[in-house]
């Protein structure tokens, strides 16, 4: 790898040596800003692009250089404008197709990701990415069948791939394990290509035949339980196999299902956690739940497809609107203030400590932070301060004591818990998994005292990461 590096630099410094005598090249211009990029001189990379996108602002590969790299960054809609316009100005180019079907996946927008993932492989058929991106797509869309075609063309040939190292010297070597499905734990944004060399496994397209490249740690990136099952099993194998320390051991993941938190939770001193049973769509009725309960189709996160039933009139109507055969149905708690508004806390747990990421206030039983609009409510914001602040005293001890207890009984490197808060004080655990999401800080300033709290998390999921490379020590929470 230090050999690929000192190409790159000899590349780098050739590119420069000819634009002295051709300062206008646009095609010498890409290809420094594309070097740069490679180096992992990502803020000079930047430039570069922009300065050839000054120059000719449809360049294909400029816009689409630079909308992966804020990509990468967290910029999702700021690489979706550079997806978009290379899409707009390259319509028959299947690359700029796939990107933008990426973006618009990760930001939940699976219908339309379906459309352009499918126009990529209209004008290049072989294009592995689109095949995997649209197998991820049809899956979000409840239709497995037509995604298990997909998945095959994109992860049979090649079940394990490896991502481009952009550091100097010896990189910690990391075999990341993740599913051909939905269900994979974010981990990419927390890993800095400087100074690790990933491996992507895909766990059920992997064999006892697969030859495993050498890592120092293995990264079990598959975290839903309710719908990576075989994943899961598959991982654990090469987990065994490799003999490495592994990060989030897929065995601990798998006891994370909706279904068996309900139960494993339920004797954790200061703990409810709701009735949860998985039925089949005919056998919703006989639930044993009383009126109102939860249905909800596994799989499926940020409220979709989760229904509340009132009365047994509205049975029907939520099944014909529910994807997939198998169902959960939960009893409802009802968590609503004195005010009316129900509150959704959120933390996470990284490396044995417990880290505040946000609260959701809304009228809505079904509350989520993208659709709370705390915006819009500053008392709302101001309330969310003070538990990012200082959550043992806006939570309370019991409350403090049941989420430790549900950290240890998770026992994950990496995970997160979604809960209200009874009359008593008492957590009401929604989930506790590792699939949990940290977002970029919004640079919204109205959101300002939410950024030093995620980026806490952050420091602490990549100071997690380095500790397993024995690089630093434990970074503690606040």
């Amino acid at each position: 790898m230090a050999g690929e590096r000192k190409a790159l630099e000899r590349a780098l410094n050739d590119v420069q040596s000819r634009l002295r005598n051709h300062p206008g090249s646009l095609d010498l211009l890409f290809e420094r800003a594309r070097l740069l990029d490679r180096l992992g001189r990502t803020d000079e990379a930047r430039v570069g692009y922009v300065d050839v996108l000054q120059r000719d602002a449809h360049h294909f590969g400029a816009l689409n250089d630079l909308g992966m790299l804020l990509f990468k960054a967290g910029l999702r809609q700021d690489a979706f404008t550079c997806f978009n316009a290379a899409v707009a100005k390259h319509p028959r180019n299947a690359i700029g197709h796939a990107n933008l079907a990426l973006v618009l996946l990760r930001g939940g927008e699976a219908a339309k990701a379906r459309e352009h993932y499918q126009t990529a492989l209209s004008i290049d058929p072989r294009n592995t990415e689109a095949h995997r991106g649209l197998a991820l797509a049809l899956a979000a869309l409840g239709e497995h069948t037509e995604a298990e075609s997909h998945r095959d063309a994109g992860f049979g040939t090649q079940p394990i791939v490896g991502l481009p190292y952009r550091g100097e010297g010896e990189p910690v070597r990391v075999l990341s394990i993740v599913s051909a499905g939905p269900g994979n734990v974010p981990w990419d944004r927390f890993i800095d290509d400087r100074i690790f060399a990933v491996w992507k496994a895909v766990a059920e397209y992997c064999t006892n035949a697969t030859v495993l490249p050498e890592h120092d740690f293995v990264l079990n990136a598959v975290g839903d339980a309710d719908v990576a099952a075989v994943a899961l099993e598959r991982a654990a194998e090469i987990a065994d196999r490799s003999g490495a320390p592994v990060l989030n051991s897929p065995a601990r993941v798998a006891a994370t299902g909706r279904v068996e938190n309900a139960s494993r939770m339920r004797d954790v001193e200061g703990v409810i956690a709701p009735r949860t049973v998985s039925v089949s769509r005919d056998a919703v009725a006989g639930a044993g739940l009383t009126f109102p309960f939860l249905l909800r189709a596994p799989g499926f996160h940020t409220g979709m497809h989760f229904e509340m039933i009132a009365a047994p009139a509205d049975v029907a109507p939520a099944l014909a609107r529910l994807p997939g055969k198998d169902l959960f149905a939960i009893e409802y708690a009802d968590v609503r203030g004195a005010d009316g508004n129900a509150r959704k806390y959120r933390v996470m747990f990284v490396g044995g400590e417990m880290f505040p990421l946000h609260l959701a206030i809304s009228p809505d039983w079904k509350v989520h932070y993208f659709s709370a609009d705390m915006a819009a409510h500053q008392e709302r914001r101001a309330e969310e301060e003070r538990f990012l602040t200082d959550p043992a005293a806006v939570l309370g001890t019991r409350a403090m004591r049941a989420l430790s207890g549900i950290a240890e009984r998770l026992d994950l490197d990496y995970a997160g818990a979604d809960f209200a808060l009874d009359r008593d004080g008492s957590v009401v655990l929604f989930e506790a998994n590792a699939t949990m999401v940290v977002p970029v800080a919004d640079p919204d300033p109205r959101f300002a005292y939410r950024r030093d709290p995620i980026d806490r998390i952050e420091r602490a999921v990549r100071s997690l990461l380095l500790r397993r490379a024995g690089r630093v020590t434990r970074l503690r929470s606040v």
